[in-house]
């Protein structure tokens, strides 16, 4: 399978929230591919808005933009589709073409993004 992206990183903090999370929905490692090779490819390759995908403004930060998608298809969460409640925080370097996964969370467990992680690691 052709690379979507020129690299894909994961800071430290989003490794051992993932890690937790996992232990919970046993099929994220499936559903991280797939969101990598169908929702942000179809929002930074193919332009397409499918309002999966927002830019966090008002973070004070121009580059990386920071992105939070919202559709994050979850299979161990049967009948969710989409919109499963995991939520991922991402920076998105255009020129150099690099996802950098910040933060994972499940809306049930917490409600936003830790704007102080978002800003520690990027301002």
């Amino acid at each position: 399978m052709k690379k979507v992206f020129n690299e894909i990183r994961k800071l430290t903090e989003f490794k051992k929230d993932f890690k937790k999370l996992s232990k919970k929905f046993k099929t994220l490692d499936d559903d991280i591919e797939t969101f990598i090779n169908k929702q942000l490819k179809l929002t930074h390759k193919l332009g397409i808005d499918n309002k999966g995908v927002v830019h966090i403004s008002g973070l004070g930060i121009e580059i990386p933009r920071i992105y939070k998608a919202k559709k994050f298809a979850c299979k161990a969460l049967k009948g969710r589709g989409g919109m499963s409640g995991i939520r991922i925080i991402y920076a998105y370097y255009e020129k150099e073409d690099v996802i950098e996964f910040i933060e994972i969370y499940f809306k049930g467990d917490k409600a936003n993004e830790d704007k102080k992680r978002i800003i520690k690691n990027y301002s």
